[in-house]
Order: C-alpha cells, then sequence, then structure tokens
C-alpha cells in the first residue's frame, strides 16, 4: 500500500531558484578558459545535481588539481556575480508553494553559503529557515540516497511518505535510491527523458506540482 505524502523535498537549484541556466553559462565559460571546452548539454549531463566535492574530483582527474581550485574559486566568483545581477525563482513556483499545505524542506547538492545566498537573494530563504540541508552534512551526495534519507529522518518522516521534487538525473535517481516517489522538473535544462523512470512523474510546469502531490505523485505507467 502506497502511504500518503507527508513531506515534500525540494531541490535548490532549477526547482527553486532559476540558477542552474546561469550555472550552466559559466561552467562553459570556465571550460573554454581552462582546458575543458564543454557544450551546454555536456555541462548539464557532467555537472547539473552533482555536489561540489564531486565535481572537484572529476575536475582535478581531468585537469589537475591546481586547476580544479582555480575553477572551483572562479565559478564561485561568477556564479555570484549572476546571481545577484538577477536571480528569479523559478517560473510558477510562487504559486506552487501557495497552494502545498504539506511540510516542506529543502535537500541541495549546493553549500549552505550558496543556499543562503540564492534563496536569500529571491526571498525565499527565511520560508525554509531550519528546513535547509546540504550535501556537505552526508558523506554521499547525489545520485547516492544519503542526503534526502538525512532530510527525512531529521523532519521525522518515513522515507515512504516523501515526496522529492527535481530536476536532474543524479537527483531523481538518489530519490529513488531512498525509496521516494520523485516529481521531476523538466521545465528546465534537463530533458526530460532524463528524469523518467520507476516511481517517477515527469512534470514541465511549475503550477502543476499541488495536484501531483495531492494525487499522490503516483507514476501513471511502470
Amino acid at each position: 500500500m502506497i502511504k500518503p505524502i507527508e513531506l515534500v523535498i525540494f531541490d535548490c537549484d532549477g526547482v527553486l531558484v532559476d540558477s542552474e541556466v546561469i550555472a550552466v553559462r559559466v561552467l562553459v565559460r570556465l571550460g573554454e578558459e581552462l582546458g575543458w571546452p564543454l557544450t551546454e548539454a555536456e555541462a548539464v549531463e557532467r555537472f547539473v545535481g552533482r555536489s561540489e566535492a564531486a565535481n572537484h574530483a572529476m575536475l582535478a582527474e581531468r585537469l589537475g588539481e591546481e586547476t580544479a581550485t582555480v575553477w572551483d574559486k572562479r565559478f564561485r566568483e561568477l556564479h555570484a556575480e549572476a546571481v545577484d545581477a538577477g536571480l528569479t525563482p523559478v517560473d510558477g513556483l510562487p504559486e506552487a508553494l501557495a497552494a502545498i499545505d504539506l511540510p516542506t524542506c529543502v535537500a541541495s547538492s549546493g553549500t549552505h553559503e550558496k543556499m543562503r545566498h540564492t534563496l536569500g537573494r529571491t526571498g525565499l530563504h527565511d520560508r525554509f529557515a531550519g528546513r535547509i540541508f546540504s550535501a556537505t552534512e552526508v558523506g554521499r551526495g547525489k545520485p547516492a540516497p544519503d542526503l534526502f534519507l538525512y532530510a527525512a529522518r531529521s523532519m521525522g518522516v518515513d522515507p515512504a511518505a516523501c515526496v522529492v521534487v527535481e530536476d536532474s538525473r543524479p537527483g531523481v535517481q538518489a530519490a529513488r535510491a531512498a525509496g521516494m516517489r520523485a516529481l521531476g522538473y523538466a521545465g528546465g535544462i534537463t530533458p526530460a527523458q532524463w528524469l523518467s523512470g520507476p516511481g517517477t512523474v515527469v512534470f514541465a510546469d511549475m503550477r502543476e506540482l499541488p495536484g501531483l502531490i495531492a494525487a499522490g505523485a503516483v507514476q501513471d505507467t511502470p
């Protein structure tokens, strides 16, 4: 028997704030500058949804530790500048949040510092204050289930009663590994087919989210 949903776990970048477009643009620029040319699609596939530690390890293996450290520093600087220049909530997100009456939290691959900046810039940080969890708090980042299980445990909710709202392939994989239902938001930069899979409903308009949650976020087809 499928348990009713008791907790909605939101990813941050690309789900709450429209920051993944910024991140990909910065990644492509850094690739040109530092010796790893990337298309936007390659940047999404390799970097989006993963923790800073995982991305650093990948960069160090490809470019060496020194260049990876430079990349990290430049990414933080350029990303922060772009966020300050005009980051907005994901389209339809404010309306969706207003219509959801279940407990909510945030579980992101980003650091707390980054989320204070992005969520603060868009006026969302206070809404989730005290219920924000980062991959820096667990041993393994997405696609491992650790972060979502940690968030559920911290909120006192059975994983089977949680639904995760994600926009990346590592994110939906982590939700499935945690035994949670997943709602894959395909209205951003990740192709819908990368989000599809067992226990996952893919949708493209954030305004649909309250209805999907009310319906139990149950996939219509296997």
